[in-house]
């Protein structure tokens, strides 16, 4: 499956962002002599980054239906990618990068960079175990998970086992925009009593 086409605004907000995760390896000993995370390989950061995401998507209420995106690897890290499929409203997109930021740090992640931008926001965070995670509103309002692993052992990496809660869209050349409505993320009015965003 590939990944959908995005505009060129979206493919220079992950350059900035895979450049502040690049880097951002543990510093609390825990690498060994070549850099890489003890005991650590490619299957093992796969899961690590696969159980960030589900964490962070169970922090989110209203549930939203999302999928498996691409796996990327790089000469030691790998980078794991997540569709939103659920519509989430101009209006509502900040109560959802609240509950995301909230829940992040709450994991003890330290916030990085908030981009507050109308069309493209984004959270960027470290985890306390080196790796990096993101959450962008893209092209057509789109949201978009990513999670990248620090140094680790090169191996083979499976797909993740995990249902997706959207349709897989195998055979596909590309993922769609957001197709799934809910009553709350897609309404387009600010959340009753919640203060609009200036």
């Amino acid at each position: 499956m590939k990944r959908i086409n995005r505009t060129v605004g979206l493919t220079c907000a992950l350059a900035v962002a895979g450049a502040l995760l690049a880097g951002c390896g543990p510093t609390d000993g825990t690498k060994d002599g070549r850099g890489t995370v003890a005991g650590m390989d490619m299957q093992g950061a796969a899961e690590r980054a696969d159980a960030m995401f589900y964490a962070t998507v169970g922090a989110i209420k209203p549930d939203i239906e999302w999928v498996h995106d691409t796996t990327t690897t790089g000469s030691c890290d790998l980078t794991r990618y997540w569709t939103v499929m659920t519509v989430v409203s101009e209006q509502r997109r900040g109560n959802f990068l609240g509950v995301v930021e909230n829940f992040w740090k709450a994991s003890g992640y330290q916030i990085k960079t908030v981009n507050p931008d109308k069309d493209m926001p984004e959270i960027v965070a470290t985890s306390p175990d080196g790796f990096g995670i993101m959450v962008l509103f893209g092209h057509e309002g789109q949201a978009f998970f990513e999670v990248t692993s620090p140094c680790v052992k090169n191996s083979k990496v499976a797909a993740p086992t995990k249902a997706a809660t959207g349709p897989t869209y195998e055979g596909e050349t590309a993922i769609p925009t957001p197709n799934v409505r809910s009553d709350f993320w897609s309404a387009e009015t600010p959340v009753p009593g919640s203060t609009p965003a200036p």
